[in-house]
């Protein structure tokens, strides 16, 4: 084939698939089976790997993803991207059509349309090729992350028809059930923490330094504003926009309509309040807009919104069910919490067939009755909770749910500390769920990281009498481990090479993250490391009085006492010399010296929120660069609350009662002296999500 000829066979292919591309992700009629598509798809890479020449960044095969984004560049936005005013009722609505009205002598009509629960993104064309994605940011500037949306396969690479020289798109990335879905039961079988819901899914995902992963993810995003330059003269309406913008090849929302009153509105809001559930993704609400853009322009806008729209948003869906049992579950600690097992019922696009109880006073305070109709609250979360009773339908006869007095699974007597809700099985060394409990703790990504030793492989190892604690694992050998199976597992070659090979590595993580993995009770992974950095071995953390210990701050008499309690014991001690004999780390090792200016030394931060040019842990370490220390709970030696978006109600209020300074980002940056790109870059994309 001649380069000429090649040449010719790429844009034909590439106008072929993308046109493929729109006929099922836009309009939901494909012409070829998937089987045709990717034959074709993989002859125009091949095409595009023997003549580099003619690979064009809009190329359909740049959606398969591969790139690696280390840092993601930021970005101003050419216009700000705003956030919405928010309202919860009726009277919210009419007051903002009446605000309206004293300021447009004529009559108005609103575009309502879906309130995706997702992530804003901004997606600028030029000559129609996507040239540049870019995150909401702060408003005024976000994160570059093209790389990472040319991935998603309802984002047009490469426009058609009769569209404008250069335009932005604003839409929502998010990410359907299904995929949510899939993903949450892929991370269970890797051990790894669930996400909470489709929205921070989808923004953890965005985040994600390999677009090949970003991929493998499947986001959706749905276009709903255009903006440029001189845009009334081109359009009338809004809505007229968007549907030039379908034809271009944007996905936009079927879902919407025009509405001139307020009994129109909420006939949409009260259908799709209902609808919801039916929809493959979740929405939170209805966004309102007026349509004109001439009335639009005389509106205008307020520092942080337009004044000329506004999100109604859903309550938190609630939905009732029967309580048909309880069980009593044993933590690590021993700490025993009830769950309710629920006659399964649709919540929140999610069957739910499990809620929380939280213990015994929660039992009590509901007065609760095995057959009882509850009523289910998931707002968010992963695990439900119930809110109350419909006490009207309590059967006669029906037998209140009692907590427990010895341990479900080894029968010992529970116990009750003081000033505590929760009861605790004793017995520590000899109930199941607390040794395994505590070992697959010591295993875990966040801990030791031993990956091999998932899906099953510490319960059937103690099961087989091989580990009884976490030292136990550093005296297993390939001998021990190969030819083991059950209906479950099996240790073939390859398995028990792997486990070795994985403790073998856990011997070099940081002793941190060693103290993290002991498990000593309400130390967590931020008090480890604060400990740590005052005792910088094993040995004198040992040591330490419960009044030395409770001076560090952010520690405090509880944690103290946690861990001194922990030390005195002896079979506690036995497994830390033993993991010591092992080559575990247990002193901290010398770190080289910061070459950043120390102007934070002495002082403490919490971090909360989402930041627009950190990610959690990329601020956290510019911290500690600069000489401070980071805390995860606000209390009177806390000198500063690092406030990004949507930082927690709680920790506002917290900080505001004990008077402690709430800076933002820009304070932040302003405090260390820096505006320059290495002090922005993202060190884990992927702690983005988190927002607490």
């Amino acid at each position: 084939m001649t380069k000429e000829e090649a040449r010719q066979r790429i844009a034909a292919l590439s106008e072929e698939l993308e046109r493929h591309n729109y006929n099922y992700y836009i309009l939901a009629k494909p012409t070829i089976s998937d089987y045709e598509f990717d034959m074709k798809l993989e002859e125009l890479a091949r095409l595009e790997h023997e003549f580099p020449e003619f690979l064009s960044p809009s190329s359909p095969t740049q959606r398969v993803g591969g790139g690696i984004t280390k840092e993601f560049k930021s970005v101003k936005h050419r216009y700000p991207m705003l956030s919405l005013s928010n309202s919860y009722s009726k009277e919210d609505i009419e007051d903002f059509i009446n605000r309206l009205k004293k300021s447009i002598d004529e009559d108005v009509e609103f575009c309502c349309e879906l309130k995706f629960d997702g992530l804003s993104i901004s997606l600028q064309y030029e000559n129609g090729v996507l040239a540049r994605a870019v995150t909401r940011g702060d408003g005024t500037q976000g994160d570059d992350v093209t790389t990472n949306v040319k991935t998603i396969r309802t984002v047009p690479l490469k426009l058609q028809g009769d569209y404008p020289p250069f335009f932005e798109m604003r839409g929502e990335i998010v990410m359907p059930y299904e995929s949510f879905d899939k993903l949450n039961e892929q991370r269970v079988e890797a051990g790894d923490d669930l996400f909470a819901n489709p929205r921070n899914a989808a923004a953890g995902t965005l985040k994600l330094q390999d677009s090949k992963e970003v991929a493998r993810r499947r986001l959706d995003n749905y276009c709903y504003y255009m903006m440029m330059d001189g845009l009334e003269d081109h359009y009338q309406t809004h809505y007229e926009s968007l549907q030039a913008a379908k034809k271009w090849g944007f996905n936009v929302s079927n879902y919407m309509a025009i509405c001139k009153s307020v009994e129109e509105i909420f006939d949409f809001i009260n259908y799709w309040d209902e609808a919801r559930h039916q929809l493959p993704f979740a929405i939170d609400g209805i966004v309102l807009k007026v349509n004109s853009y001439k009335q639009q322009q005389a509106l205008g806008f307020t520092a942080k919104s337009p004044k000329w729209a506004i999100a109604y948003k859903f309550k938190a869906e609630e939905v009732e069910t029967e309580l048909q049992s309880v069980d009593f579950q044993v933590g690590r600690h021993g700490t025993i919490t009830p769950v309710a097992n629920l006659a399964p019922v649709l919540l929140a696009g999610t069957t739910v067939k499990r809620a929380t109880l939280n213990n015994e006073d929660f039992i009590r305070q509901f007065d609760l009755h095995y057959g009882d109709t509850v009523t289910v609250v998931k707002g968010g979360e992963i695990i439900p909770k119930i809110i109350g009773i419909n006490f009207d339908k309590r059967q006669a006869g029906a037998l209140p749910v009692e907590f427990v007095k010895t341990c479900p699974a080894c029968g010992a007597e529970l116990i009750q500390h003081e000033g505590e809700a929760a009861w605790y099985c004793p017995n520590a060394q000899g109930c199941p769920p607390q040794v395994k409990g505590r070992i697959e703790h010591f295993i875990s990504r966040k801990a030791m990281n031993i990956e091999s030793l998932g899906e099953g492989k510490i319960e059937f190892l103690y099961d087989a009498g091989l580990i009884k604690n976490a030292a136990d694992l550093y005296d297993l050998t390939y001998d021990k481990l190969f030819g083991l199976s059950n209906d479950k597992v099996s240790f073939k070659e390859k398995t028990a090479q792997n486990i070795i090979d994985a403790l073998e590595k856990s011997k070099t993580v940081p002793f941190e993250r060693v103290l993290f993995a002991l498990g000593i009770r309400n130390v967590g992974e931020v008090v480890a490391k604060t400990i740590v950095a005052e005792y910088h071995d094993i040995d004198a953390i040992m040591k330490a009085s419960v009044e030395e210990l409770s001076a560090i701050n952010t520690v405090g008499e509880v944690i103290a006492m946690s861990v001194k309690a922990f030390f005195e014991n002896p079979v506690n001690l036995n497994i830390v010399e033993r993991l010591k004999a092992a080559g575990l780390q247990f002193a901290k090792a010398e770190e080289p010296t910061s070459d950043k200016p120390q102007v934070l030394a002495g002082k403490t931060f919490v971090v909360s929120g989402v930041f627009a040019h950190y990610s959690r842990d990329g601020i956290k370490a510019a911290i500690e660069a600069h000489g401070g220390k980071n805390s995860s709970s606000i209390s009177g030696k806390t000198d500063y609350v690092l406030a990004g978006d949507n930082m927690g109600p709680e920790k506002r209020k917290k900080a505001e009662a004990l008077g402690v300074p709430i800076i933002s980002e820009t304070d932040f940056e302003q405090m260390i002296g820096s505006s320059n790109q290495e002090t922005k870059r993202k060190e884990d994309p992927k702690q983005q999500l988190s927002l607490f």
